[in-house]
């Protein structure tokens, strides 16, 4: 058990953070990034070039002046080539797909960005939403750019009024680099309405992810948008498609939903979703009661040219629903996972979790052909993993349209045979193209997700049931974030769990086993690491037994988000390289704000600050505006002066 080893090189502490925090929270098609001093060069003698997977309506150039010997290689039968040395004698490294991108990648530029974040009002699936929280005025968020090995700097500036925020990278390693990660009360303190943050992050990693605010329930307000670092790729195609997000959505503010699931005139009813989205669009049901001001609206839809490989981008940035993407009359092959390149596969389907985001590639021949030329996409809710008011099917969810000529009518397709299983994707068709080989160390400790009475301080409501990960349910003060205080005695936690060695070696791992709770069948949990990707040792939807699991180290799936099965277990597995304070929580919205998560605390004897000023300055501004002007801006009198928050915070 953790505590009690001696071969460990690092100090590891996890534990949920139970801190007063004195007020309670209140009740409450891609826009063009601004990039702020982009960069521009008059001259080449470097790699200069539109990478394959550009956006479709806008030029996007990966740029590389610190690498003058070498060219772009990347082509329509060989996507796993990004730079070689122009000389083919050369013995310097190429960067492809097989590049251990942990140890190595390429020099880029910086790319700059600004996103304000505003309150609006929506009508995205024709349906008013006056309590929209989003980025640059648009839902989603502008789509933020970069090519493998870029650095990236967004300064973030917030004009809510009563909202603090902050911001996620969602997946990037963040190595080295903790006060970047984005999450208030943990690595920063919000930054405070009229205040702003820069965030600077390296981008060793490629693919494709999204950026979410993780103050409490904003994202599911609209605060999310896609993110992309154009790579290499493990499979070949001719063009590509902008980045898909789909989501669950509501008329009202996720704050409002919220509250009243611990209001006992509800009965402590799970929050219900309505309609589904992709990229910001859909239509609502027929008959909402929430459906008020009611407008035109549309389903999302892209166009095919017969004959050509389309890379298609799909990310799930849900509240509560795990969805299962098709396109009715074509394959799907898969060829990424979150950041991870895997070896090709395909299917009629693919299963994707809340904060999960693949890579497909569809060829342009369908195999059940309309007269039409239309077919219809699916976002089929999966069976126990989603809660909405209307009951989604594979009949009905279609949420999106591919077209293949000008007709504009609703496409005749029918739905290809997959299942609707809550899962993950197959464990034994996610191969990593770059191999780990996980050294055989024992379980550190056991996390025993459950639904327990929350009662006392500083828990607000008191006494309703929540969600923990480890011992108890997490709860954050926003004014006292971990990064400032880990230095301090733990005795003020009442729920620690410490590794303490003396050796130092490069190499060592943590192993934890995640059991999910015994007759909750309707509760799968995606759980998602910050600062690592994990190696997916074992993931089973019976219970645990230490005599029958089977544990893969020679190469296991590795990702940040997996789906923890009902009843069942995960074994996940992460080298202790990134010193920080590193949340793993449920990305089931209502959850995460329940309590479901915990710290990691790894080796924060060895945390680089980069700007603690800028890290104290923002808890000073945030702290000026708590005390202060929350209590006389009329926007923000509505809610209880007392109790600000009422839920974990992230």
């Amino acid at each position: 058990m953790l505590g009690f080893t001696t071969c460990w090189s690092y100090l590891v502490h996890a534990f949920n953070v139970i801190t007063l925090s004195p007020v309670q929270q209140f009740h409450g098609g891609f826009q063009t990034p601004l990039l702020a001093d982009a960069p521009q060069h008059n001259h080449v003698g470097y790699p200069i070039f539109e990478p394959p997977n550009a956006p479709e309506h806008a030029q996007f150039i990966c740029e590389y002046p610190d690498l003058p010997d070498y060219e772009f290689c990347s082509e329509h039968d060989d996507r796993g080539c990004w730079l070689r040395p122009k000389d083919p004698n050369s013995t310097k490294q190429t960067y492809n797909i097989s590049t251990d991108y942990e140890e190595q990648w390429p020099k880029g530029i910086t790319r700059k960005y600004v996103l304000d974040i505003t309150n609006e009002t929506l009508y995205p699936d024709g349906c008013k939403n006056d309590e929209a929280k989003v980025f640059n005025a648009s839902y989603p968020g502008p789509w933020i750019e970069a090519c493998w090995g870029d650095d990236i700097e967004v300064t973030v500036r917030n004009h809510l009024p009563c909202n603090g925020t902050s911001i996620h990278w969602h997946g990037l390693r963040q190595l080295n680099n903790l006060e970047n990660d984005g999450v208030n009360a943990v690595t920063q303190c919000p930054i405070a309405p009229g205040d702003s943050y820069k965030y600077k992050f390296h981008t060793r990693q490629y693919g494709t992810s999204w950026y979410h605010s993780h103050y409490s329930l904003q994202y599911a307000d609209g605060l999310a948008g896609p993110l992309t670092i154009h790579g290499p790729s493990s499979g070949n195609y001719d063009a590509s498609k902008d980045p898909i997000l789909m989501t669950d959505w509501n008329q009202r503010s996720a704050f409002e939903d919220w509250s009243w699931s611990l209001d006992s005139r509800s009965n402590f009813a799970r929050p219900q979703m309505t309609s589904i989205l992709l990229n910001g669009i859909g239509v609502a049901p027929d008959g909402l009661d929430t459906c008020t001001d009611e407008r035109p609206t549309k389903r999302y839809s892209t166009t095919f040219q017969k004959g050509v490989r389309y890379l298609l981008r799909l990310i799930n940035t849900s509240v509560d629903t795990t969805f299962v993407f098709s396109i009715d009359g074509h394959n799907l092959t898969v060829v990424e996972m979150d950041f991870v390149p895997i070896e090709p596969y395909t299917n009629t389907s693919v299963l994707i979790g809340i904060g999960q985001r693949y890579h497909v590639i569809v060829e342009a021949s369908p195999f059940a052909p309309t007269p039409d030329g239309n077919y219809w996409i699916r976002t089929v809710p999966a069976d126990g993993c989603s809660a909405f008011k209307y009951d989604w099917t594979i009949q009905n969810s279609t949420t999106g349209i591919v077209r293949y000529g000008p007709s504009d009518v609703d496409p005749s397709s029918q739905p290809n045979d997959f299942a609707t299983k809550c899962s993950d994707e197959t464990y034994s068709s996610l191969k990593p193209i770059h191999p780990w080989t996980v050294p055989n160390v024992t379980i550190s400790d056991t996390m025993d997700v459950n639904f327990v009475n929350a009662s006392g301080l500083p828990y607000y409501p008191d006494g309703r049931r929540r969600w923990q990960m480890y011992k108890a349910p997490l709860w954050l003060n926003f004014s006292d974030p971990t990064i400032l205080n880990f230095e301090g005695s733990t005795s003020n936690w009442t729920s620690q769990l410490e590794v303490s060695t003396k050796a130092s070696a490069a190499d060592e791992w943590v192993e934890l086993l995640i059991t999910g709770p015994q007759n909750f069948s309707f509760a799968a949990h995606p759980i998602h690491l910050h600062g690592h990707d994990f190696a997916l040792l074992a993931q089973d939807e019976n219970p645990y037994n230490a005599d029958t699991v089977v544990i893969k180290r020679d190469n296991p799936p590795r990702r940040d988000v997996a789906l923890l099965p009902a009843n069942g277990y995960l074994i996940i597995a992460f080298k202790v390289d990134n010193p920080g304070v590193w949340l793993m929580h449920c990305h089931i919205a209502w959850h995460a704000s329940s309590g479901l998560a915990i710290q990691i605390l790894e080796n924060t004897d060895r945390i680089v600050f980069h700007d603690k000023p800028a890290l104290l300055d923002t808890c000073s501004n945030w702290q000026t505006w708590y005390d202060g002007e929350r209590h006389v801006t009329e926007a923000c009198k509505a809610w209880d002066p007392e109790h600000f928050q009422d839920d974990s915070g992230i």
